[in-house]
């Protein structure tokens, strides 16, 4: 077994384990930090929105155009009066992009860029959009986000409890902002591409956030009937338990997006490649961030403020307390105390008790005598 399925496996069974839940003001401190850093570069900087949003016209020209993308950026911006997006395809034809232009200015502006550039103003292929298009599809992702997490929060209500529901609520706008943020911040053009990559990665977020829930409502069953775990120690291990499987599953993903990203994007110049690939990248990374160190912490939080989980907490603490006075950590480890369970939440740090079944019975015959 490789060394990363070794420690998976001794994490799921309890062996080992960090404490996510006891540092989780650690982790909300940085999450605030981060937000409040992308929301000021979205309140200084904003968001670059594309053609699609603001209208405008896209001129390409044909197969290899001798002109560069400096000069053809200079040409356009002379032409039209406005800021130009030049990108130099495969073929060796330009795409130049005017955003906030007329669409009765076109014709005009093809007319100059192609004495500039010296080619034949008919060789040159005008796409004009309007700027109520852009809107129509800002809106629909508006109306489309606001379902998703209606819905998100109703089935999370359902299937496991409401204040699972409010973690995996913080936790999906927690993502959503640093996102934009730094989108922002970075400066990429916003496009319709974009506005997919960040409904995609609200799945994302939500499948790791999910799986570890799944985990914790498994292990609290009947939690409050023994006197050896609080809710935070079971939170705690449900995350340590599902955490190879998280850090898997976002490299995975995250491969071909940094692929998308870092090759197509930076070194084949692919710009049209970086619209979706950076809200994914950041988006993904984001979400099993939050999934691990906000979502269930929170989940922590919210549970262990019921009078039951209270008492519960009060009634383990002094247990402890007690086995301490009495013979230490060791007695701790050997007890079996009569008032648990056979199912009970395993330990959460350190080596988890062998069942009583492993040694139950040993030593004695078994079978038929000769």
């Amino acid at each position: 077994m490789s060394k990363l399925g070794t420690l998976g496996a001794r994490l799921h069974r309890g062996e080992i384990g960090y404490d996510f839940v006891k540092n989780r003001k650690i982790w909300y401190g940085l999450s605030i930090l981060i937000t409040i850093l992308a929301i000021a570069g979205l309140a200084v900087r904003g968001l670059n929105m594309g053609i699609e949003f603001q209208g405008g016209a896209v001129f390409n020209t044909p197969k290899n155009t001798t002109a560069s993308v400096s000069q053809a950026e200079e040409y356009a911006e002379a032409a039209s009066g406005h800021d130009a997006i030049v990108q130099k395809l495969g073929d060796g034809s330009l795409r130049i992009q005017v955003a906030g232009i007329d669409t009765s200015a076109a014709n005009e502006i093809k007319s100059t860029l192609a004495d500039d550039l010296k080619i034949d103003s008919e060789q040159i292929n005008a796409e004009l959009v309007g700027p109520s298009w852009g809107e129509q599809i800002a809106n629909k992702a508006w109306q489309g986000l606001g379902i998703f997490l209606v819905l998100v929060v109703i089935y999370l209500a359902i299937a496991f409890e409401w204040r699972m529901a409010v973690a995996a609520f913080v936790a999906l706008i927690h993502d959503i902002t640093i996102t934009v943020g730094i989108y922002a911040l970075v400066g990429f053009e916003v496009t319709p591409g974009t506005v997919i990559g960040l409904l995609t990665i609200l799945g994302y977020s939500l499948y790791d956030t999910v799986v570890v829930f799944d985990s914790l409502k498994e292990q609290t069953k009947d939690l409050t009937k023994q006197t050896r775990w609080t809710y935070s120690d079971v939170a705690n291990r449900s995350i340590n338990s599902t955490l190879v499987r998280s850090i898997n599953t976002t490299v995975v993903a995250l491969l071909p997006v940094a692929g998308l990203l870092f090759i197509g994007g930076g070194v084949l110049g692919a710009g049209m490649l970086n619209d979706i690939s950076l809200s994914l990248f950041v988006g993904l990374a984001a979400g099993a961030y939050s999934s691990i160190f906000i979502a269930t912490p929170l989940v922590a939080d919210l549970k262990e403020r019921e009078p039951a989980m209270k008492a519960l907490k009060k009634r383990v603490l002094a247990k402890r307390a007690q086995t301490a006075a009495q013979g230490g950590a060791e007695a701790h480890d050997e007890e079996t105390y009569a008032d648990e369970p056979e199912d009970a939440a395993p330990a959460v740090v350190g080596p988890r008790n062998q069942p009583a079944s492993r040694t139950r019975g040993r030593g004695r015959p078994s079978g038929k005598r000769r």
